[in-house]
């Protein structure tokens, strides 16, 4: 962890993927220390004594991940609007002694010169607004710090937290300016980075190579699309959050605009927990509820098919008894249908 430059920009180690603030209105949270549940199968690797020591990782998020999308193909879902997720947060990050433990080394080495140095000392160590590092605050609240975001280091949106290190007494939420502090909303976007749907292979009746003309039906197995969710949560603070995605409708494209789709709009809903309708004997004369009926052969190649379940996300956390939505999802992924001409025979 360093400083950059005079400005004080830490880039600090995070263990998760961060959201956006602005996507709902923030929900007031009282901190304190507690149990709070939701780990990723293991507790976090910090946390704080009677005497206010802090372990470098304690104030940062966990995961449950136990009720998420699971397989080599399950892959994360993009939200389906503009939005995208900030890299940074902030959470405690020190206690008094480790805070001085870590500035004064960087002071006493000159790297970020003198004038730098002598402005932070005036803010932690002479009353500025802060006196000893809150020494006499040892056991009674954490210094917060920002995060980021494993794998974002390199992303433009890690340098978005520049609020110089800043303390919160417990029981007490952080201040209103710091708008990515940790509260139940940032934790159930951390959550939404975190969901992990099924792929969205499509079984097709004929399968795999279909007939010019011919209606094709096309469903999904149900028994994969159910609703996943992800809690994340701050154990140090007791305080967390769930995120929970559902599927709701299927967007076939053909590949080809010389095809007709089922409904005409592509887009297939689910309705009683199944989408589109399995092929059966007998049917063939039926339109199928969803499906595609391609007008040109493939040739000697095929077309890429490609199939995107759109998820409803929603969350609920603490001091939030009513679901909150965020904004849905997709993913998506391809398949290759071969078509070929229909056979005449000339009597």
């Amino acid at each position: 962890m360093r400083r950059l430059g005079r400005r004080g920009r830490t880039t600090a180690v995070g263990l998760v993927a961060a959201v956006c603030t602005a996507v709902i209105p923030s929900t007031a949270v009282a901190y304190g220390p507690g149990d709070g549940q939701g780990s990723d199968t293991t507790s976090p690797s910090g946390n704080a004594t009677d005497d206010g020591t802090l372990s470098a990782t304690a104030g940062a998020v966990v995961f449950d991940r136990s009720k998420n999308g699971t397989g080599e193909s399950a892959g994360p879902v993009a939200s389906t609007t503009t939005w995208t997720p900030p890299a940074c947060y902030y959470a405690p990050k020190y206690s008094p002694a480790q805070l001085k433990k870590y500035l004064e080394p960087i002071w006493e080495a000159g790297s970020t010169g003198y004038e730098w140095d002598a402005s932070q000392r005036d803010r932690y160590v002479n009353g500025h607004p802060y006196k000893d590092f809150n020494k006499d605050k040892t056991g009674k609240g954490y210094w917060w710090d920002s995060y980021v975001a494993e794998g974002r280091a390199g992303d433009p949106g890690a340098l978005d937290c520049t609020k110089p290190i800043f303390w919160v007494d417990q029981n007490d939420a952080p201040p209103a300016d710091i708008r990515q502090a940790i509260t139940p909303e940032i934790l159930a976007q951390l959550a939404y980075a975190e969901i992990r749907v099924p792929s969205t292979k499509v079984e097709l009746a004929p399968a795999g190579t279909t007939k010019v003309n011919l209606p094709t039906w096309a469903w999904l197995d149900t028994a994969k699309f159910k609703p996943v969710s992800v809690t994340a949560s701050v154990p140090l603070l007791n305080v967390s959050a769930t995120t929970t995605a559902e599927p709701v409708s299927l967007k076939i494209e053909p590949g080809t605009d010389d095809a007709t789709t089922y409904p005409a709009s592509g887009v297939c809903e689910f309705h009683n927990g199944a989408i589109g309708e399995a092929y059966a004997k007998g049917k063939s004369d039926q339109t199928p509820p969803c499906g595609v009926e391609y007008l040109r052969s493939s040739g000697d190649g095929s077309y890429k098919l490609k199939a995107t379940i759109t998820w409803k996300i929603h969350w609920t956390g603490t001091g939030v008894t009513r679901a909150r939505n965020l904004p849905e999802g997709s993913f998506g992924g391809e398949q290759d249908v071969v078509v070929q001409e229909i056979q005449s025979v000339n009597r």
